[in-house]
């Protein structure tokens, strides 16, 4: 079991963004102390569901301050910048770090974002493929020319080389895909690559994504130990206290503010209709589903997950109290309390 921690920046009502920014970056370095396994780093642009607008930037920053965890972006949106370049950070905190960085990539959504980078509705609605595409085999390949109907080029050298990492430790870095639909599924699949599965999703949902995952994988001719070796990623919210009441209180009495702020904040691209969940339901729904109360009871709702859906790595929002101590305390308990019960 590989438990890490799902880092969004989140800005609470009342806060100031580099109060967020500041209990962001100490939760990744509690997570090292605490024996967690990783950080994944959200990325939004113009809102306060999370102030981090480069998760290469603040991996950058996480991986120089820490020395054995693996840092992760969930996700770095494809439609917002241009494959090359986000393949050329990739190459390179793979190769200064040691290996420990991994590439979580996906398709964001319908935001204002793609007015203001330029990559407009078509790199949301049609370009990902391309896109991913175009970003693995800059990860794979010495010269690189981009042939699709977005990227046109010429022929360049790829510098820095994602395989040149010194000393032993993988070819490039990892590269894992967001999936909220079956035709993102059947892409990642497509690729051989594991998914990142969001906290909205229950463990029946999760298990289904999975089996289409590997039927996908079967019909594109990938290897049966490639279904074998891919870890997926289970993202979901995790608040350890020593009763399940005070641990579901926690969060609903702080959540709902930050998600009805954050998600009101959202502007579409074209106008379209926005279908807003309520925040307290939602708060109350996650507590359910995911790690949320006394050590053994995290424990177990993990394990539960771990059997139902072959998923063995999560990544789970801790600063859902939106305070930055009990965030640190939080983070400890999950590595000191409850990792032990899962070995």
């Amino acid at each position: 079991m590989r438990v890490g921690t799902f880092v969004l920046a989140a800005q609470f009502p009342g806060q100031g963004q580099g109060e967020a920014l500041h209990r962001a970056v100490r939760s990744a370095e509690v997570a090292e102390e605490s024996g967690l396994d990783s950080v994944w780093l959200a990325e939004h642009h113009f809102v306060p569901y999370g102030v981090c607008p480069s998760a290469t930037t603040l991996a950058a920053l996480l991986l120089g301050r820490t020395r054995r965890i693996r840092v992760g972006t969930a996700v770095s949106v494809l439609p917002n910048q241009h494959p090359v370049a986000l393949g050329e950070q990739a190459a390179l905190l793979h190769l200064t770090s040691g290996g420990r960085f991994s590439l979580g990539v996906g398709r964001g959504g319908p935001w204002v974002d793609l007015e203001v980078f330029g990559g407009g509705l078509d790199a949301y609605e049609k370009g990902f493929p391309e896109a991913l595409e175009l970003l693995l085999e800059w990860l794979d390949k010495p010269r690189v020319a981009g042939g699709g109907g977005r990227y046109g080029f010429r022929e360049v050298a790829v510098v820095p080389r994602a395989d040149e990492l010194l000393g032993d430790g993988p070819a490039g870095p990892e590269v894992v895909v967001a999936c909220t639909s079956p035709k993102s599924v059947e892409l990642a699949a497509e690729k051989g690559l594991p998914m990142l599965l969001g906290m909205h999703c229950g463990d029946e949902e999760k298990a289904d994504m999975v089996a289409l995952w590997r039927s996908a994988a079967r019909r594109a001719g990938q290897p049966a130990e490639v279904a074998e070796r891919v870890a997926h990623v289970s993202a979901g919210v995790a608040q350890i206290a020593d009763r399940p009441a005070d641990a579901v209180e926690t969060l609903v009495k702080a959540m709902p503010g930050w998600l009805r702020q954050g998600l009101d904040a959202h502007v579409t691209v074209d106008g379209r209709h926005r279908v807003m969940r309520d925040p307290v339901a939602y708060t109350e729904f996650l507590c359910g589903l995911h790690p949320v109360g006394p050590p053994r009871l995290a424990a177990d709702r993990l394990a539960a997950t771990a059997e139902r859906t072959g998923i063995t790595r999560f990544a789970l929002m801790v600063e859902g109290s939106g305070d930055l101590a009990a965030t640190e305390t939080n983070v400890q308990r999950l590595g000191e309390e409850v990792l032990p019960l899962l070995e």
